[in-house]
């Protein structure tokens, strides 16, 4: 079985974790994922999991997770999913795509500059003409 959370999912996910890593506390983060799972993924991880518990076994990958690195959170939740056959999907982290963006607007800002002096350099050669 595959399972895929979306973007909002994750994003919310981190933001917790990342809540979590400061306050010490994953409570919230436990309530988080879980509710980033659909009832009906809910229902098949616990017919899978020995325990039943998908909230038992939130706790454990927590437990396990140490709090200290949220991209080691969704590793841990891909390993220990896949342990019972079901394959975790998500989106990419959204900082990479907003730190390819901010590369991308860098390398668009040097062009400008770029043009701006050859603009410079053709404004009197158009005055000239006129």
């Amino acid at each position: 079985m595959e399972i895929h959370l979306d973007k909002r999912a994750v994003k919310q996910i981190r933001l917790s974790a990342a809540d979590a890593v400061e306050e010490g506390d994953t409570e919230a983060l436990r309530e988080d994922v879980l509710e980033a799972f659909s009832e009906e993924q809910v229902e098949e991880i616990e017919r899978r999991l020995d325990s039943g518990d998908f909230f038992e076994f939130l706790t454990d990958v927590l437990d396990e997770w140490g709090g200290d690195d949220v991209d080691e959170l969704f590793e841990l939740l891909e390993t220990q999913l896949g342990d019972i056959g079901i394959d975790l999907k998500y989106e990419p982290r959204e900082d990479d795509d907003e730190l390819d963006e901010a590369d991308d607007d860098d390398l668009a800002d040097d062009d400008d500059e770029e043009g701006d002096d050859d603009d410079a350099e053709l404004e009197p050669a158009a005055d000239e003409d006129d």
